[in-house]
């Protein structure tokens, strides 16, 4: 027997997911940030964090996570939360492109270091 997936729409099955909460404890999370698993699934854990877990293994963002639940993304979050607070994934943002930009290319260096010589 398959299961049904989660229906957006059914408030009575998100009440159920979220265990009642509404909202997820901080801002460790938005829709970028990357999740990876840091254990399996154990035996009596909630189906919802189990499949968090199993689709991990690599990292995933936040809103790759929510889509692949079928669940909205303030759902998601709070199952995040339980996670991270469990130590069960490890979040992380994504460095920005500005960052990245910082970062000297190593022929640039080169390039400077031979003018340099030259003078």
């Amino acid at each position: 027997m398959s299961r049904r997936p989660v229906d957006k729409e059914d408030p009575d099955r998100l009440y159920t997911v979220t265990r009642g909460r509404s909202r997820w404890a901080g801002n460790a999370f938005d829709l970028v940030t990357l999740i990876v698993s840091e254990s399996e699934p154990t035996p009596g854990m909630q189906s919802e964090h189990a499949k968090i877990l199993r689709m991990c293994h690599r990292p995933l963002a936040v809103v790759e996570i929510a889509s692949n639940l079928g669940l909205p993304v303030s759902i998601a979050k709070i199952l995040l939360t339980d996670l991270l607070d469990m130590g069960s994934i490890t979040a992380r943002h994504p460095r920005s492109a500005p960052e990245r930009a910082q970062l000297p290319d190593p022929d640039t260096l080169k390039q400077v270091l031979l003018g340099l010589h030259h003078l």
